[in-house]
């Protein structure tokens, strides 16, 4: 096969890259260290995730493949092309534009754009409890993925069309066409259009579907990611506000209250209220923003104090800040689609101070332990338990607003008081 050849069998500068590096038996790692790049670059090349590579690094790669002659002519002339064709293509559709800053998910972000760019899932749903952040975390990978690699992004907030846009079924898949585009069906808790998506993926082959749902579907080679609450800070960082701001459930709700009260700073003497605030409050991103919505009339000492007899009683102000609902809705809407079962099982575990491991989980409910562990999954995705930090496996514990319901066997949304 000579070099024009060559050229017209790939896909572009990056499917072209991995076969020279595969063809002389290099790893990605091993040619990052030859060309003196990372091999997050060499990744990110080859997976099309960069689509306009600068000469230098053109340079640097065709040297430490050890191209000569005609090779290396198309080697550089791929990359020209594929610039090229990115600068006359019609314009990449973007996506909405966020309201506010995003703080805390540094490596969620990362995570999930390498699943759709670099390891080319095609079709993720984002799960959680509401007001963990699901929207505004999808809302910064598509900003990611539109701006690094030029992907359009299409996005249909199922909430207000009803049936993810299905009349336009015909004129969705025309749009999209073979370009890169990720499909976002924000807020799908009443299901998606499997057949839909199944013929999308078929018309489209650059297409990648996000999904946000407090619920997943189960959907035929889907991924599900879990989104827990922000880190929240333990016992042990309360007197240090330097390493307390450092913890992502504290970073979330400072950046709330520096924009309400101007020149905010946490001192040492503030900091145990704030740690506290965002413990009793698990960390999830909608209860934190809502608590610093009153920080305009409370201080935080006083807030701690207006929770300490449960967090339903914070309701919005008539103002709301951000718009949020009260604290309890969304748990109370994710107890209202638990099982008996679930149920039984999240009151048993909310019983048990601190947190415990699966094993733990199957000898505190008295089940099989497949029975236990699988209502234990549905517990992680709908929110109400979380996983932390453990040396030998993975653990979890109920979030505080759960436990604080399953204490006192009231309703969250009938416990809030305006």
């Amino acid at each position: 096969m000579n070099g024009v050849q060559a050229l017209r069998s790939t896909e572009g500068f990056g499917e072209l890259l991995r076969i020279r590096r595969e063809r002389v038996g290099l790893t990605q790692q091993v040619l990052a260290d030859h060309a003196t790049l990372s091999v997050r670059a060499i990744r990110d090349m080859e997976s099309g995730r960069v689509q306009r590579p600068r000469q230098e690094t053109v340079r640097l790669l065709a040297d430490a493949l050890r191209l000569e002659g005609r090779g290396r002519l198309v080697f550089e002339a791929a990359a020209r092309r594929q610039t090229l064709a990115e600068d006359t293509r019609e314009e990449p559709t973007a996506p909405p534009v966020a309201r506010g800053a995003i703080v805390g998910r540094e490596l969620e972000v990362d995570v999930l754009a390498d699943a759709l760019a670099v390891h080319g899932d095609r079709l993720v749903t984002v799960a959680g409890l509401g007001g963990v952040g699901k929207t505004r975390l999808v809302l910064e990978v598509a900003r990611r993925l539109h701006l690094a690699s030029r992907w359009s992004v299409h996005w249909i907030d199922c909430g207000r069309q009803q049936a993810a846009g299905l009349e336009r079924r015909a004129s969705l898949a025309r749009s999209i066409g073979e370009r890169p585009t990720l499909l976002v069906l924000d807020g799908a808790d009443a299901g998606v259009d499997t057949p839909l998506l199944d013929e999308l993926f078929q018309r489209c082959p650059g297409l990648r579907v996000l999904i946000t749902a407090r619920v997943p579907q189960s959907l035929p080679g889907g991924q599900v990611i879990p989104l827990a609450p922000l880190p929240a800070p333990g016992p042990d960082l309360d007197h240090d506000p330097v390493a307390l701001a450092e913890v992502g459930a504290v970073r979330l709700l400072l950046s709330h209250l520096r924009r309400l009260r101007p020149g905010y700073r946490l001192g040492a003497e503030e900091a145990p209220t704030v740690a506290a605030l965002c413990r009793q409050l698990d960390g999830l991103p909608g209860a934190l923003e809502l608590v610093a919505s009153w920080s305009t009339v409370l201080s935080p000492r006083q807030l701690l104090a207006w929770l300490t007899d449960g967090p339903f009683h914070l309701a919005p102000p008539q103002a709301g800040y951000g718009g949020r609902g009260d604290v309890g809705a969304a748990v109370g809407a994710a107890l209202d689609r638990l099982t008996l079962g679930q149920r039984d099982l999240l009151e048993r575990l909310a019983a048990e101070p601190g947190d415990w491991s699966g094993e733990e989980a199957v000898r505190f409910s008295g089940r099989p332990p497949q029975e236990c562990l699988a209502a234990l999954h549905e517990l992680l995705a709908s929110g109400l338990i979380r996983s932390v930090p453990a040396r030998d496996g993975v653990r979890f514990t109920v979030l505080n607003l759960c436990r604080r319901f399953c204490g006192t066997g009231v309703h969250p949304e009938l416990a809030t008081v305006s």
